[in-house]
């Protein structure tokens, strides 16, 4: 597995999400921010959203669910049409149980971790995850700075990655631009959600491929 591009929609146009996907058609996935107004101060996509979303499109759904109880509503995503489902370890009162559930049901399963939540208390739940998001702004809103103070975590995230042999992807999300993808990829990121530099670019396809193309160099 090499580099992938993850757009997130979250700074596409609502109106028209259908023709907004498929000006990104080169991406790995589809990034879908999932707030609930609680977990974090804004509201998006719900599962009835995400299932038109999946019908609208051949590029697969990535749902970063920023939402409370994710023990109770990630399947639903699953059920949704997404190929991978992340929940975050604040939300989530049994992460193990939730992502063999969420693996169970034929998804990838994700965790993710705000700027603040530390990666030594998740060590041995590694080799339960297919991907681990680190959290490069505070989530609830598209646009943000870049945190640079994240970059050791995602160290010390791959480091751990690297000491326990497990093939769990690496993404991270917030901020991610032709100005900082490289400084993820030498701190060891191999996914990248960007939102704002994508959809903000007058062909949002080839912003896809320049920050492909700047991973790839950096990884040279």
């Amino acid at each position: 597995m090499g580099i992938q591009i993850t757009p997130s929609i979250l700074n596409a146009d609502f109106a028209d999400l259908g023709a907004e996907v498929a000006r990104i058609g080169s991406a790995d996935w589809v990034h879908v921010d999932v707030m609930d107004n609680h977990f974090v101060p804004n509201l998006t996509f719900g599962p009835t959203m995400v299932e038109a979303l999946a019908r609208a499109t051949d590029v697969p759904l990535d749902a970063h669910l920023m939402i409370e109880d994710a023990d109770r509503n990630a399947l639903a995503y699953v059920e949704a049409g997404c190929g991978s489902v992340t929940f975050h370890v604040e939300a989530a009162a049994a992460p193990v149980r939730l992502a063999r559930e969420i693996r169970a049901h034929g998804a990838r399963a994700s965790m993710a971790l705000k700027p603040a939540t530390p990666i030594e208390p998740y060590e041995d739940l590694l080799p339960e995850l297919d991907m681990l998001l680190i959290m490069t702004v505070e989530p609830g809103f598209g646009g943000q700075k870049f945190l640079d103070l994240c970059l050791p975590k995602i160290r010390r995230a791959r480091e751990l990655m690297d000491k326990h042999g497990v093939e769990t992807w690496l993404q991270v999300d917030g901020g991610v631009s032709l100005d900082t993808i490289e400084r993820c990829v030498e701190a060891g990121a191999d996914v990248f959600v960007a939102g704002s530099a994508v959809y903000s670019a007058d062909d949002p396809d080839r912003m896809v491929a320049e920050l492909r193309a700047k991973a790839e160099a950096a990884t040279a």
